[in-house]
């Protein structure tokens, strides 16, 4: 990419916190010693109404896969519409995520069920329709995870497995998508939120000092992406 780009942030209330965090002022900041023109906006997505406020693998699928085209759906834009007018589209999903369940056996692609196997084939079926759009560069987050006392070892174990997949099987070099590995920040090494990163021990929205901590990390994947360091700099955006 040139100096410019365009830049969206879909998300719900754990984006929230990083996005104030400091998102903006980093940009800002940047721009002017780097002489850039990145340029970040963030949007609720989906939105309460009508679509519902849902922002998992099913929610993405259904959205820009099963129901693809140059026009809404349920009032939500589809990766046809955002390509034309972003040149960086990063999606996450909120901590409810990491209740997963047992598999079946049985992965169903058009099931909204937190399951492994449903969140593959979802997955898939979203890299292949990421990577049909060469032009845009797309980055989303590994899991947000939940603090110890909203989940049980085995939802968190299965958490950290999706993450790990997500990690070291769908994500590939040399295309146009990307990972920030938000869960690496929030758990530090643990199957948990840690608890001093958790708005409280009941809580697994992030506070706010770890917000303003992640931040910079998530600014500086950001461009290490558009900059071509996509491949090759650091998941958590930390410089070592």
């Amino acid at each position: 990419m040139s100096n410019e780009a365009r830049i969206i942030l879909l998300h719900h209330s754990t984006g929230n916190c990083i996005w104030k965090g400091g998102v903006a002022g980093w940009f800002g900041e940047y721009n002017a010693r780097k002489k850039t023109n990145y340029q970040i906006i963030e949007q609720a997505f989906p939105k309460k109404e009508p679509y519902g406020w849902r922002n998992y693998p099913f929610d993405y699928w259904n959205i820009w896969v099963e129901h693809a085209g140059a026009s809404p759906f349920k009032e939500e834009p589809t990766l046809e519409m955002l390509t034309k007018q972003y040149d960086v589209i990063i999606w996450k999903h909120c901590f409810p995520v990491s209740h997963i369940q047992a598999d079946t056996g049985k992965p169903q692609i058009g099931s909204a069920e937190h399951r492994l196997e449903n969140f593959k084939v979802q997955y898939a079926a979203l890299l292949d329709k990421m990577r049909s759009f060469p032009g845009t560069k797309f980055i989303v987050w590994t899991a947000a995870a939940l603090v110890k006392s909203k989940t049980n070892e085995d939802e968190a174990r299965r958490t950290k497995e999706f993450v790990d997949w997500a990690i070291k099987d769908w994500d590939r070099k040399g295309d146009n998508v990307f990972l920030w590995d938000f869960y690496a920040l929030e758990t530090e090494g643990g199957l948990y939120l840690a608890e001093k990163n958790a708005a409280d021990p009941a809580n697994s929205h992030p506070n706010e000092e770890f917000s303003r901590k992640a931040a910079p990390f998530f600014c500086q994947r950001i461009v290490d992406v558009i900059e071509g360091r996509g491949d090759t700099g650091s998941l958590t955006g930390q410089v070592k």
